[in-house]
C-alpha cells in the first residue's frame, strides 16, 4: 500500500524525523484557511501516488492565503499521470540551500535491504542515477544488524554528503530505518532532504510504500487505505478474503490458482479477438485451494455485482482439492445465491480437470443448473464464454 506524501511525513513525524508543518485540503477555500493558519510562503502540492508531480505541475509556490487559494484551484481536479488531485498539501516553504536523496528498500534481487543516497537529491535524481551512477551510492544493509548510529553516517559519508549536514542527515536516516522496520515497508524514501540556509536537515517529501501482507500485525494501517480510489467490488471481496481484482472486460473469471487464472486470462483474452466487440476478461480471480459452497458463492456474487459482466468461466484443475468438491461447491453456490435473492441470471462455463474431473462433470450433469455449460478444454471453454459474452453485450 502507497502512502499519500501527506500521509507518509505524518507518519516521520511520529517518529521524530524533522518535517515542515502543512494542513491538508480538498478545496480552494481550504487551502486559503491552511496559508493564513501556515502564514508567509507555503507550497501547495498535489496529492497523488505517483512521481513526477513538479513537472507535471502539481507543486506551486503561493505568497499567500489567495494566491494559495489560486494554486489550489489550478492544482485541485488536475490528472497526473492517470491519477486525478483530489486534495492538496498546504506546506510552509522551505530555504534550501542543498537537496540529498535518501531511501531504504527491499532488495528483492538480493534478498536483502538496501539503502541508496546521494548528495545530488532533487527531481531529477533518475537522470543523475543513468548518467552519473558514481553519485548514488548503494549500501545492502544486513537485517541481522540493521542501521545504528554508525551505519548511518557510513551511509550518509558513501552518498557524499557534506560535513555541514552528516550529523542532521545521520539523525534522519537512523529514524527512519525504525520506520521501515517497525512499519513493515518495502520503501521509504526521503526526496528531497534539505539542508535549510540556516543549516537545519529536514525532510520536505516523503514516500512510503507498505506491505500488505503485513496487516494482520498492522491494524493501524487500515487508517491510510485511499477509500476514495478503491473499487467497491474490491473492497468487498478483500472483506470476504478474496484474491480478486477488477479489470475492464465482460467475460469474469473464476480459477484456483495464480498461474491458472493467469494463463486463463490470456486464453479468453485471445479467444475474445474472434467475437463482435472482442471480449475480454473482466476480472482476476483465485479461489485457491479451497472451493467450498461459501467460497464459491462469494466468488460468483462479486463477479456477477459487475453489470459489465455478460458471463463466467469456472477453470478449475482439481489438484489437492477435487474437481468432485468444486462441483459441490458450484452446486451448493447456487442454492445459497438463490436463498440470498441473487440467483444466476448469466450464463457459466465450466471447464473441470485433474483430480477427480469425470466425477467433478457428472455431479454438474445432474445437477443442470440453469446456464451452466461444461466444456472439455480450456481453449475451447474460453471461446465459449467469449462468444457468450458477445452475445449478451
Amino acid at each position: 500500500m502507497d502512502l499519500f506524501e501527506h500521509q507518509a511525513k505524518e507518519l516521520f513525524a511520529e517518529y521524530g524525523i524533522p518535517v515542515p508543518r502543512g494542513i491538508v485540503a480538498h478545496t480552494a477555500e481550504e487551502a486559503r484557511a491552511a496559508a493564513e493558519t501556515l502564514t508567509g510562503r507555503v507550497v501547495v502540492k498535489a496529492q497523488v501516488k505517483t512521481g513526477g508531480r513538479g513537472k507535471a505541475g502539481g507543486v506551486k509556490l503561493a505568497d499567500g492565503p489567495d494566491d494559495a487559494y489560486e494554486k489550489a484551484q489550478q492544482i485541485l481536479g488536475m490528472d497526473i499521470k492517470g491519477h486525478t488531485v483530489r486534495k492538496v498539501l498546504v506546506e510552509e516553504a522551505s530555504q534550501i540551500a542543498e537537496e540529498y536523496y535518501f531511501s531504504f528498500l527491499l532488495d528483492r534481487a538480493n534478498r536483502t535491504f538496501l539503502s541508496i543516497c546521494s548528495a545530488a537529491g532533487g527531481m531529477d535524481i533518475e537522470e543523475v542515477a543513468r548518467q552519473t551512477p558514481e553519485k548514488v551510492a548503494k549500501v545492502p544493509i544486513d537485517p541481522l544488524t540493521g542501521v545504528d548510529r554508525a551505519k548511518a553516517r557510513e551511509i550518509a559519508i558513501a552518498g557524499g554528503l557534506p560535513e555541514r549536514a552528516l550529523d542532521g542527515a545521520v539523525d534522519i536516516i537512523e529514524k527512519l530505518w525504525a520506520v521501515f522496520v517497525d512499519e513493515d515497508a518495502t520503501l521509504v524514501e526521503v526526496n528531497p532532504m534539505i539542508l535549510t540556509v540556516d543549516g537545519a536537515v529536514r525532510a520536505i517529501d516523503g514516500k512510503v510504500t507498505l506491505d500488505d501482507n503485513a496487516l494482520f500485525r498492522q491494524p493501524d494501517h487500515q487508517k491510510y487505505v485511499d477509500k476514495a480510489a478503491e473499487d467497491p467490488l474490491e473492497a468487498r471481496a478483500k472483506e470476504l478474503d478474496l484474491n480478486y481484482v477488477k479489470l475492464d472486460g465482460s467475460v469474469g473469471i473464476i480459477g484456483n490458482g495464480a498461474g491458472l487464472v493467469m494463463s486463463t486470462l490470456d486464453v479468453v483474452a485471445y479467444a475474445g479477438e474472434s467475437f463482435p466487440g472482442q471480449p475480454k476478461p473482466a476480472n482476476f480471480l483465485d479461489i485457491g485451494g479451497g472451493a467450498s459452497a461459501e467460497v464459491m458463492a462469494n466468488g460468483l456474487q462479486i463477479i456477477l455485482s459487475d453489470p459489465s459482466v455478460k458471463s463466467v468461466f469456472v477453470n478449475v484443475f482439481g489438484g489437492i482439492t477435487a474437481c468432485d468438491a468444486v462441483a459441490n461447491g458450484i452446486v451448493s453456490a447456487f442454492k445459497l445465491l438463490e436463498s440470498r435473492g441473487e440467483a444466476v441470471t448469466r450464463p457459466l462455463v465450466v471447464r473441470l480437470d485433474g483430480n477427480n474431473a469425470a466425477l467433478g462433470r457428472k455431479i454438474l450433469t445432474d445437477a443442470a443448473l440453469p446456464g451452466v455449460e461444461l466444456v472439455d478444454t480450456m481453449d475451447e471453454a474460453a471461446k465459449r464464454a467469449a462468444e457468450l459474452a458477445a452475445v449478451g453485450a
